[in-house]
């Protein structure tokens, strides 16, 4: 089941627009001063680089993704999530909107 609602936290209310548009994204701070992204992946195919893990969480849409020396493209789709190592990189494959929340480890 993917996170609905995220209460109690603070949003940067100027957004983080990557790749032309094509990936847009809001950093939340929670009370314990743990960091989150919240955003949405249009169309395309894009590579990101991590500093942090992180953990990719789908909460409508779907996506393809191939994490850095993986030979397998995997699905991610409503409710599911995956890991992705620090220091790291991800390809992703996006045919409909995805939105998702990027939880830092």
């Amino acid at each position: 089941m993917s996170t609905s609602h995220i209460a109690n936290v603070s949003v940067s209310t100027q957004a983080s627009v990557y790749f032309d548009g094509k990936c847009v994204s809001h950093s939340l701070t929670l009370a314990d001063g743990s960091k989150k992204s919240v955003g949405v992946v249009l169309p395309a195919e894009l590579t990101f680089g991590t500093a942090a893990a992180e953990i990719m969480e789908c909460v409508a849409g779907h996506c393809d993704y191939l994490l850095s020396g993986s030979a397998q493209w995997q699905r991610c789709s409503a409710g599911e999530r995956f890991s992705v190592p620090a220091n790291s990189s991800f390809q992703i494959r996006v045919t409909e909107a995805f939105h998702y929340i990027c939880h830092y480890a």
